[in-house]
């Protein structure tokens, strides 16, 4: 079976930094794509960054130029870099992979989530 963990969240002051990760365990197929959304409270979770499996991103609007999504594929892992956060930042974090079986069934598995807290 499919399992995400995450690590790397905490708390920093506004201008810090964080590094993310996700660990992925188990056998996925045919991997689609990986990424990051985030969910402050009371909001919809909104995504974040994405990347495929050719190694291209997307970043949204809100963190471009702060914000990196990466990944070791030896070690099956997934990394969020945040610079320069801001309060904006604060929510929980949670990453995901999208995969289809041998059969083709579409899959998404998702993290736990982790807490990212930026104050003033």
């Amino acid at each position: 079976q499919v399992q995400l963990v995450e690590s790397g969240g905490g708390s920093v002051q506004a201008g810090g930094s964080l590094r993310l990760s996700c660990k992925v365990t188990g056998t996925i197929s045919n991997l689609k794509e990986m990424g990051w959304y985030r969910e402050a409270p009371g909001k919809q979770r909104d995504l974040v960054a994405t990347m495929d499996t050719a190694g291209t991103t997307n970043i949204a609007d809100s963190v471009k130029d702060r914000f990196t999504i990466s990944q070791d594929s030896a070690r099956k892992t997934i990394f969020l870099q945040m610079n320069n956060l801001t309060p904006d930042d604060t929510a929980v974090y949670y990453c995901y992979v999208k995969w289809r079986t041998y059969f083709g069934v579409a899959k998404t598995n998702w993290g736990q989530g982790t807490q990212v807290t930026v104050s003033s």
